[in-house]
């Protein structure tokens, strides 16, 4: 009887080690995930895109990144910086979280508590969770990182880059005192905290090349070192406990206007360049994080991806990003959302492969939950039903299936119908703003009147191009060629329609962020009503002609 009960003993504690052991090893399986995010890098300037050496940046860490992995060449973010990071850590076109405005100092407000981010959702399937670097969706403390389901965030910057340079005498010595009083009253500097904690700033941001933190002083040439080493730091940490799976990301400032290279990068660059130096800078610092994963033995369970959040900033050229597509940040062209982005993820991605899928940040929150096995929510974080508009991205990556995506909506900041839309290789363009900007050849894309250009709407059909074959929207076909193509608009039709449809269940939450969008006027507060009652009753038609 004693044998028998020391025996039974030994098989339940074999059997609990076992499931431990096993539920353990469940656990472990899910991969960790990175998500590198850069700031207004151009399509054209990493080598992978024929930028990098051959424009006189070399890129040797992105060429690397590259043949180890997958890039897209169809990879799209938003026309600006705050709906570009919006629409990736939320998964959800900007204008459903109301963000789809830069965000400047002393505004307030932010992304909303209701909504769902990468952070949140992953939290869900066990995973740990930090941030560093750029965030710029909002000051107000629901809104931070470590408030939107980051365990911790580490030197977490809130605004666009320049505008750190306010405060700064040297860069405006025109500004009169009082107006600058304002900006250094309400510029938030580096902030770090843990989930449930007040934030505390670290140091304070000018344009300067000074580092003292001592002092409560840094300069916009060393941010990126400092999201560097918080990175590293955390990875270190992560490798020494790998029982729970961990979600870390990372934002550079780089290449924001102004682009300040540190000091180990000035004239590192063949070109020369304060942008190119930065560039090289950049693929200095996304090398070194790489690198950490491969010395730690993180690399072989890790995905990791890299993208940047808004298409090349022309008006602000030559410390910009290159861009061969048409337009700039601000506008619904290809210049304004069109990305670099590379995955890599060792077992499931094949080296040196490329997707022309149509893809985009929307996509990163589908697909990171489908890799951590992770269900999206059908309710927001305050228990009213939520959409996501991702694509799980896994059958791409995996090479198992094909790309569900076949739309691409742009937006810029107050619009509800999309200002352009994609079906395939087809292009429906309602919003030309941007088009009477600078004159150019007819190689060359147009550099000026992003935000700076009024919205101005076609009158009664859009310019169809067909990407395939025009990818810089050159040649209008929608009665410009040797037969007249009005056809070409019903998918688009059909796509407004679809998503217009989307805002009855689920519609969109106020605009978070001050911008001026003209005067309100009367036909505005009575059209309202009529597309509620057109909505519900009939849909959403653009009305398009069918013929000549």
């Amino acid at each position: 009887m004693k044998t028998s009960s020391i025996a039974a003993s030994l098989f339940a504690c074999s059997a609990i080690a076992l499931t431990a052991g096993q539920a353990a090893a469940q656990q472990q399986t899910k991969p960790n995930i990175l998500l590198i995010v850069s700031d207004d890098t151009g399509w054209g300037d990493l080598g992978p895109y024929l930028g990098g050496a051959a424009r006189g940046m070399p890129t040797p860490n992105f060429d690397k990144f590259a043949s180890e992995g997958m890039f897209f060449t169809n990879f799209y973010g938003q026309p600006s910086s705050t709906p570009g990071r919006a629409a990736m850590q939320t998964g959800r076109i900007p204008n459903r979280s109301g963000m789809t405005t830069v965000a400047f100092q002393g505004q307030g407000g932010g992304l909303p508590a209701a909504e769902w981010t990468l952070a949140s959702v992953l939290k869900t399937g066990g995973y740990k969770t930090y941030f560093t670097g750029k965030w710029h969706l909002g000051e107000a403390d629901y809104a931070l990182p470590n408030a939107q389901g980051y365990d911790e965030m580490k030197y977490a910057f809130l605004y666009h880059l320049n505008a750190y340079t306010y405060t700064d005498p040297k860069f405006f010595p025109n500004m009169s005192q009082d107006i600058r009083d304002v900006y250094v009253k309400t510029t938030t500097g580096a902030l770090s905290g843990k989930a449930g904690e007040k934030a505390t700033e670290d140091f304070k941001v000018n344009g300067q090349y000074v580092d003292t933190p001592d002092k409560g002083i840094v300069g916009i040439p060393y941010l990126d070192a400092y999201v560097g080493q918080a990175a590293m730091g955390f990875l270190e940490e992560a490798a020494k406990d790998k029982s729970e799976p961990f979600f870390i990301n990372v934002n550079f400032m780089k290449n924001h206007q102004p682009n300040l290279p540190h000091p180990d990068f000035i004239g590192k660059s063949v070109s020369k360049s304060k942008y190119s130096d930065s560039v090289v800078e950049l693929d200095f610092r996304v090398g070194e994080i790489l690198d950490k994963l491969d010395a730690l033995g993180l690399s072989e369970n890790t995905l990791v991806f890299y993208t940047v959040d808004n298409g090349a900033w022309q008006d602000v050229y030559p410390d910009a990003g290159y861009t061969p597509f048409r337009s700039t940040k601000g506008t619904d062209r290809e210049g304004g959302s069109r990305v670099p982005a590379i995955v890599r993820w060792p077992g499931h991605v094949k080296p040196g492969t490329r997707s022309d899928d149509i893809a985009g940040g929307l996509d990163l929150m589908a697909t990171f939950a489908s890799a951590a096995g992770v269900t999206l929510p059908t309710e927001d974080r305050e228990g009213k039903p939520t959409i996501f508009d991702s694509y799980d991205l896994t059958p791409v990556l995996e090479g198992t299936g094909p790309d569900e995506r076949r739309e691409w909506f742009y937006f810029t900041e107050n619009e509800l119908t999309p200002g352009a839309v994609r079906v395939d290789n087809f292009k429906y363009v309602f919003n030309l703003r941007g088009d009477n900007g600078m004159t150019t050849g007819g190689l060359a894309v147009d550099t000026n009147l992003g935000w700076k250009g009024a919205e101005k709407y076609v009158a009664t059909v859009p310019q169809v191009f067909d990407l395939a074959a025009d990818p810089q929207e050159r040649y209008d076909i929608f009665m410009n060629n040797f037969t007249e193509s009005t056809w070409a608009t019903i998918p688009a039709n059909d796509a407004m329609a679809k998503i217009m449809k989307t805002y009855l269940q689920y519609p969109p939450r106020k605009l978070q962020s001050e911008t001026y969008t003209g005067p309100i006027t009367i036909t505005q507060y009575q059209n309202l009503k009529f597309v509620q009652d057109a909505l519900k009753e009939k849909g959403f038609s653009i009305g398009l002609p069918t013929g000549n």
